[in-house]
């Protein structure tokens, strides 16, 4: 049932931490070592020895605190509105670049205090007149508290905002279902020759002993299947749609976890002072900007009057068409990934007046979509990634993996390449995510290593909007834990991020899967901010 799901002889495993020297003996019996049960019998990788220690490194780093063996009782969950917060010493003198330290204590619904962590919190620190805001870091401290550190970044009073947005027993649900129902997000592919046609399942991975076809990628080697139709045969594929959603995944005591007033995103107050008055610094104190772009670095950034300031940087405001006319003057753009990239397309073509649609006749939301400004010679190009996709119709001769897509990209100073993949993977283990990322980095690296001069540009996951169904498929500690492996497997590599998470929890707008436009505009600056860098 093995497939060589990857070139076993390719130098270039991986990122550049991991480019293996020549002849290496690759070990084929290196299949998955973790404890957990492979994911399915017909995708278990065959890894070299490298990319095993990568995954097993990377899936250690986003291990989630458990919380104590055996069925927890709902009164015994954690409680957002009998939790508080306390700012430690908030009348001391705070002036701006000093760190504020948040306490967070986490109570039952019985009001008892809880003895164990794994609790999933968001925090920012904000200024409503001011338009200004950023995201705190959380230290779980595995106790029932939280510390939670900001980094004070502008004067004024500054306000500390803290949310629940899961409880530790909500997260340990979402854990089992995303190992044992990587099926609750199924899809489906229509088969047609002359007047038949016939639709059947496919995913990743299909249960059952069913005859498949197997559309497995010969390049990259991602998995894909279908069931074989009755009478067609497999060539006979011509569209990919998103099948649907699963009901009935949870217990009623699970669903308990999971309820909008009471428990996802909500609110944690303080039971003291929840702001405090910073200081501007003295004259003295230079303003240091810390040059090198860590993609892990906390916080990347902040709003001030509603303008994202990057800490890595300096963003200049594209405020006037003309500006981005002459920024992208000669340039061929390609935008990969899903809706919230196609987000930067539609603004993009929406923005610049010379920048004009060319009809592809593709379906809405779907694409390939693809923009041209001949006077200027601007070519902007978006195509959706690869299965897994939930868009509503894909032709099957429009599905492409964004690995294969870069190989056929010459490259240069004039090639610029936006690039997100996350929440249509937030459903599956995460070594299917890993996966994709190896070969998407395997071709960045051999991109970068033909034409140097490509600017590549990854936009991170952003939060969104969560209810009770919605959180069983998106939720955010899905996205959160998938970013986190993103940002790991592209350190190091010569790529850019746009910081879509922190730009969405630092913001005061309600959270969306698709921000709304303040927040696109503020990420295509951060963008266009690389492709044309001001001459500092």
């Amino acid at each position: 049932d093995l497939f060589p799901l990857q070139n076993l002889d390719d130098d270039t495993v991986s990122g550049s931490n991991w480019i293996t020297e020549n002849n290496v003996q690759h070990s084929l019996s290196q299949t998955n070592r973790t404890t957990r049960k492979p994911y399915c019998g017909y995708t278990q990788q065959t890894l070299s020895k490298r990319e095993q220690e990568e995954q097993e490194t990377l899936l250690a780093a986003i291990q989630w605190p458990k919380p104590p063996e055996g069925k927890i009782a709902f009164a015994q969950s954690t409680d957002p509105t009998r939790s508080d917060f306390v700012i430690v010493k908030p009348s001391r003198f705070f002036k701006v670049g000093d760190e504020l330290e948040v306490l967070v204590r986490m109570k039952d619904f019985q009001g008892k205090p809880k003895q164990y962590g794994g609790d999933y919190l968001q925090a920012r620190i904000h200024s409503p007149l001011l338009k200004a805001g950023a995201t705190g870091r959380i230290v779980d401290c595995h106790n029932g508290l939280y510390k939670v550190f900001f980094t004070l970044l502008w004067p004024g009073e500054v306000k500390v905002s803290v949310s629940l947005v899961h409880p530790s027993e909500a997260v340990q649900v979402l854990l089992r279902l995303r190992e044992e129902r990587p099926d609750r997000v199924y899809f489906k592919s229509s088969f047609k020759s002359g007047r038949f046609s016939e639709t059947t399942e496919c995913n990743v991975c299909l249960p059952g002993d069913l005859p498949v076809c197997n559309f497995t990628d010969p390049y990259t080697g991602e998995p894909w299947f279908c069931y074989k139709p009755r009478k067609l045969s497999c060539a006979s594929r011509i569209s990919h749609a998103k099948g649907g959603y699963l009901k009935g995944l949870l217990t009623k005591e699970e669903s308990l976890f999971f309820q909008s007033h009471v428990n996802i995103k909500r609110p944690i107050l303080s039971s003291g002072p929840d702001s405090v008055l910073v200081k501007p610094k003295t004259f003295t104190d230079s303003i240091s900007m810390n040059r090198a772009e860590d993609p892990t670095a906390s916080p990347s950034g902040y709003y001030y009057e509603d303008q994202w300031r990057s800490r890595t940087h300096w963003i200049h405001n594209f405020n006037k068409s003309d500006d981005i006319t002459e920024c992208l003057q000669g340039k061929v753009i390609h935008l990969f990934g899903d809706s919230t990239i196609r987000q930067w397309f539609e603004y993009l073509t929406a923005f610049v007046p010379d920048l004009v649609e060319f009809n592809l006749r593709s379906p809405k939301n779907v694409g390939p979509f693809m923009s041209v400004d001949l006077k200027h010679n601007i070519l902007l190009k978006f195509r959706c990634h690869g299965p897994p996709i939930r868009f509503s119709t894909v032709f099957s001769s429009e599905l492409r993996y964004i690995a294969n897509e870069l190989n056929g990209i010459v490259g240069g100073r004039n090639t610029v390449i936006a690039i997100t993949i996350w929440s249509h993977f937030s459903t599956f283990p995460v070594e299917v995510y890993i996966r994709r990322l190896r070969n998407i980095r395997r071709s960045i690296i051999q991109l970068l290593d033909r034409s140097p001069e490509t600017l590549i540009v990854i936009r991170t996951a952003n939060v969104q909007e969560l209810g009770p169904e919605v959180s069983l498929f998106n939720s955010d500690w899905y996205s959160f834990q998938l970013d986190s492996v993103m940002r790991k497997m592209f350190s190091g590599i010569a790529v850019h991020f746009v910081d879509a998470w922190e730009m969405s929890v630092a913001h005061y707008l309600p959270h969306n899967l698709h921000p709304q436009e303040v927040i696109v505009k503020n990420q295509i600056d951060a963008f266009l901010s690389y492709v044309c860098p001001l001459q500092t």
